[in-house]
């Protein structure tokens, strides 16, 4: 498929897929999401992004009815049917279905769960952004990825209409993050970013970047900064799951950083290399040693007889089998299809 849409278990062509108008999040955007790339088959930094989600989705007190393992599973069940080699994937959980009320619906209505995919590459973090700026107005609840996204919505548009590729939110002086993404400063070889408090959304990009930059001796300071020290830094980084690591060249028109490409270019090479590592071509038994989540029979007996030569047999101690119902391991895929459960202990 071009692109995939899911609710609760049924699926098919995006642009075909209806919802209930009583869901919640028609009515309060009252849910948490998820969203990241994948290449060849490969879902990046999954592990990463289901730990934020399973934390977010804790936060407004929404408790998911699957288990990582479950929902991995699911992604990558659609993320089969697919057509291209890089594709972008959303996924949200909404408090459920329900009549109109603040208050919370009653007692033991299931959340839904939303997925879309379509293709999607990485940005071409190689050309420089144009930024604008905007007066942080949203609640104090950013560090929850909610689908509460009115002011970022606004703030997207300021920044499209203006000719740039973000917009800067700042509370007073203090620069907090951007409308999709965190912003960061590199100032005297000290790569400085705001601490992930309830202001920002603690981005899976800006943590890796973090990373990086300890692995390559490059200071990192969590502290809050101000704009006039975003306008005097030697460089200025936008980061996320789509952008990755992309630098800056304005804001609103006045040049802005571009004093030490150099450390922009180590992230960078670091960060592409990252994501080239996790989501390269691999062989089949490589790839078994990584899984460990439900996959669909024929996918996992299709894997095994790649994996047998044709003069041996497979090896009876590389898997661990556990066949079971569709009722007891994925009651959303209601196809009636067995599933198989590996494990590999190689």
């Amino acid at each position: 498929m071009k692109t995939l849409g899911y609710y609760n278990g049924k699926f098919g062509p995006l642009e075909e897929m209806t919802v209930p108008m009583n869901d919640r999040a028609c009515y309060f955007g009252d849910g948490v999401y998820e969203a990241t790339l994948a290449r060849n088959g490969k879902i990046f930094a999954l592990k990463d992004h289901l730990d934020r989600f399973f934390n977010s989705a804790g936060l407004i007190k929404i408790d998911i009815p699957y288990t990582k393992d479950e929902l991995a599973a699911i992604l990558y069940d659609m993320l089969a049917k697919m057509d291209d080699k890089d594709i972008f994937i959303y996924w949200q959980m909404t408090r459920g279905t329900g009549i109109r009320q603040h208050q919370f619906p009653e007692k033991g209505t299931k959340p839904n769960l939303w997925i879309f995919m379509k293709p999607g590459k990485p940005a071409d973090s190689g050309k420089r952004l144009k930024l604008t700026d905007m007066e942080d107005t949203r609640f104090l609840h950013c560090n929850i990825k909610t689908l509460n996204l009115l002011v970022n919505v606004m703030a997207a548009e300021k920044a499209e209409s203006l000719g740039c590729g973000e917009c800067v939110f700042h509370r007073g002086d203090i620069v907090t993050e951007c409308a999709h993404s965190n912003v960061s400063i590199i100032k005297d070889g000290v790569f400085k970013t705001h601490p992930t408090d309830h202001y920002i959304l603690p981005g899976i990009t800006r943590m890796h970047i973090i990373q990086i930059c300890k692995d390559n001796g490059i200071i990192v300071d969590e502290t809050p900064f101000t704009m006039a020290e975003l306008m005097d830094a030697d460089e200025i980084i936008v980061s996320s799951s789509t952008k990755f690591c992309s630098p800056a060249c304005e804001m609103n028109g006045t040049p802005i950083g571009g004093k030490a490409p150099e450390l922009v270019d180590l992230i960078q090479k670091k960060y592409t290399e990252k994501f080239e590592n996790e989501t390269i071509q691999k062989s089949i038994p490589d790839r078994l040693r990584r899984w460990d989540f439900y996959l669909p029979a024929q996918v996992f007996l299709r894997s095994a007889q790649q994996v047998r030569r044709p003069t041996e047999q497979l090896p009876l101690s590389i898997f661990s089998l556990e066949h079971a119902s569709n009722s007891k391991l994925h009651p959303v895929l209601g196809n009636g299809s067995s599933r198989y459960r590996h494990s590999c202990i190689l």
